[in-house]
């Protein structure tokens, strides 16, 4: 960003604000740039204010000259207002859009408007072009094996954090299985997110290679190395608005997923009243969109449709579900038996991929590297590698609990105001807030009885969050 005044001598900065986008130049380096207007004062008529990122970007210091001018009109703009009016656009559309977007030369209001043109209509060839066009803008990793396993799952299930258990049962069996994540968009949590709690996830290329060359697998972060970037973009604008629509749920995973150099592709499509797909028909469709671009892109792809009537595992936000995996990982008596269970099953789906693993022993074989503690050991040398974790795993010091009204059975838990509440509380943004379920679907409960516990460190954010569980909880309890 730049800051400029109402003033300005140089430039218009009335006219700039929102869409327009300038260029920042100094000693042969430049960058484009958002403009604020400042008051007067803040900055001189014959001044511009940059912020740090953008010092270090251009290489300068306070008081070093720059020059500021209009950047010329994104090219693909005539692409996105065809998008706006309804049309289909072609792989050379989409690919001058991602141009743009990895050249940051869209505003937010721009992007925004394609990802909202975008959710009202895509055609599965427009999905398979943005994904090619994405891939192709960034790095493309490889690896020294013909097989390189990964999955993911579309989200909407709280406290589903298979990855962190999956991986290390793969790892530890001995495939190739390099995770790359990214955070949290509309959930308390991701992957990434998690991880960090147990380690550092913030790697670049040569780190990750050095952790996958050691271990045979990695838990990191993706933003670092430059996997379809423009997807980072696009990300930025979608997390705050929500929006995560089908088509480009598809192009940013398999982007991403072939931007790391996976070959097998598991994908986990939870299913349920409340989660983020809501029927056979809609996860049928999902499921066709990810063949359908998967086998252009040359992935072999599995699309597994579970059961998302529920939140799995008892923690929702980073440290909570941190505590969880580590319960599964070390079989503890007291670890939530859905996580682990689902696990093994996804696990064993990936082992199915390995030529040497005999018929129907895939499950039997997830579950003894779980319950031998491979998958622990393997876990341990993947955070050792990656390195100690900037994150703290205590949980808020804020706690209340949500209570039952009335007595009875718990016969509905509502995936979308649990995730709700815990991103209320502070989730993923602050790692020890979130909520602890303590009750399930299908036990009894008396009035009075805890629900869950609300953990937050902010005081405002904890109580936004307590009063939307004190309106509707998330819990339906029948007689």
């Amino acid at each position: 960003m730049v800051v400029l005044a109402h003033s300005c001598i140089a430039l218009r900065p009335d006219r700039l604000v929102g869409t327009r986008k300038v260029e920042v130049r100094s000693r042969g380096r430049v960058i484009l740039a958002t403009v604020i207007i400042g008051e007067d004062g803040l900055v001189g008529p014959g001044e511009a204010g940059l912020t740090q990122p953008a010092l270090r970007r251009l290489g300068v210091v306070e008081g070093d000259p720059v020059e500021v001018a209009p950047a010329p009109p994104a090219r693909s703009f005539g692409a996105i207002k065809a998008k706006i009016a309804g049309e289909t656009l072609d792989a050379l559309q989409m690919t001058e859009i991602v141009r743009d977007l990895v050249e940051h030369r869209l505003s937010d209001m721009e992007v925004a408007a394609f990802l909202i043109a975008c959710a009202s209509f895509m055609t599965p060839e427009e999905t398979l072009s943005l994904t090619e066009a994405m891939i192709s803008a960034g790095r493309r990793l490889s690896w020294p094996r013909d097989l390189v396993v990964d999955k993911h799952c579309v989200g909407g299930i709280p406290g589903n954090r298979t990855s962190l258990i999956v991986v290390p049962i793969i790892a530890a069996h001995g495939l190739l299985m390099p995770k790359t994540s990214s955070r949290a968009i509309t959930s308390p949590a991701g992957t990434a997110d998690v991880m960090e709690v147990l380690a550092r996830v913030d790697l670049g290329e040569e780190e990750l290679r050095a952790v996958v060359d050691r271990c045979g697998a990695c838990i990191a972060w993706g933003g670092r190395m430059n996997l379809s970037p423009a997807d980072d973009v696009l990300i930025s604008v979608e997390r705050p608005l929500s929006i995560d629509t089908s088509e480009q749920l598809v192009a940013s995973i398999l982007s991403k997923k072939a931007s790391a150099g996976s070959t097998h592709l598991l994908i986990d499509i939870p299913v349920g009243p409340t989660a983020k797909v809501r029927d056979a028909r809609e996860a049928l469709r999902l499921r066709k969109l990810f063949e359908y671009v998967a086998s252009r892109l040359g992935i072999t792809i599995e699309v597994l449709v579970t059961d998302g009537s529920a939140p799995i595992g008892r923690g929702v936000g980073p440290a909570l579900e941190a505590r969880d995996v580590r319960a599964v990982l070390e079989n503890r008596p007291d670890a939530p038996d859905d996580l682990k269970e689902k696990s093994i099953r996804l696990a064993a789906r990936i082992l199915q991929a390995d030529p040497a693993m005999p018929g129907g022993k895939a499950e039997a074989r997830a579950r003894e590297l779980l319950e031998s503690g491979a998958a622990r050991q393997k876990m341990q040398q993947i955070i050792e590698a990656q390195g100690v974790s900037p994150l703290s795993a205590e949980l808020g010091p804020l706690v209340h609990e949500i209570t039952a009204k009335k007595a009875g059975f718990v016969d509905q838990i509502d995936c979308l105001r649990i995730a709700t509440v815990a991103r209320l509380a502070g989730a993923p943004t602050d790692s020890g807030s979130g909520i602890e379920l303590l009750k399930t679907v299908g036990q009894a409960v008396q009035i009075g009885d805890p629900l869950y516990r609300i953990y937050g460190l902010d005081r405002s954010d904890f109580g936004f969050a307590v009063d939307a569980a004190g309106e509707t909880s998330g819990f339906r309890v029948a007689s």
